[in-house]
């Protein structure tokens, strides 16, 4: 009889100890780099965006003598993660021009959230507004965690694609958590030895 209460104990607490495990991974991983966007090595999509002005933008006006690094953000206006991470991208746009990079970030809110926002922190690159979620459909960015009839629809994975100048995906990270985020003093120094 004890044998049997501690045969059960002890599988009460294997699945215990299982079940446990298992979060721990589910959470270790919820942060990492997951398998979405464009397929390197591929022509990149054309983005159907307009800039603060409303007026319609293609990658190759915005994209530098190597190349375009688009930023795909969730919003400028109630996400502080994405706040942050563009005033991080902003302290680093001279070092990727000077690498001759255009730089742009892409996000579904509208464009008097990115004005108000680019004139507020004084981005010096162009905040584009993919209200229509073209952009974001055709890059396979939209985060799935949103219906279609959401407020939230349209919002992107968190992440950095670069194009280079013959309009090819040379890198792409994103991310499924919304607190990880490319560091741009480690793209800098992958692009500086790449160049």
């Amino acid at each position: 009889m004890n044998r049997k209460i501690y045969s059960r104990i002890n599988k009460k607490i294997s699945i215990s100890v299982f079940s446990l495990l298992l979060l721990l991974t589910n959470n270790a991983f919820a942060n990492t780099s997951i398998n979405v966007g464009p397929t390197l090595g591929e022509q990149a999509p054309e983005i159907s965006v307009v800039n603060t002005q409303e007026q319609a933008v293609n990658i190759k006006e915005i994209s530098g003598e190597q190349g375009l690094i688009i930023l795909f953000f969730r919003s400028a206006d109630w996400c502080p993660f994405c706040k942050k991470h563009l005033i991080e991208l902003n302290e680093h746009a001279e070092q990727f021009t000077k690498l001759g990079y255009g730089l742009a970030a892409i996000s579904y809110d509208n464009t008097d959230i990115l004005k108000t926002f680019a004139d507020q922190k004084n981005i010096n690159y162009p905040l584009l507004s993919d209200q229509k979620v073209q952009t974001m459909l055709a890059y396979g960015i939209v985060n799935s965690e949103y219906a279609v009839d959401s407020d939230h629809y349209g919002i992107p994975y968190p992440g950095v694609v670069i194009i280079d100048n013959k309009g090819k995906v040379i890198h792409k990270h994103f991310f499924k958590g919304y607190k990880k985020r490319v560091k741009f003093a480690d793209l800098y120094q992958q692009l500086k030895k790449g160049s």
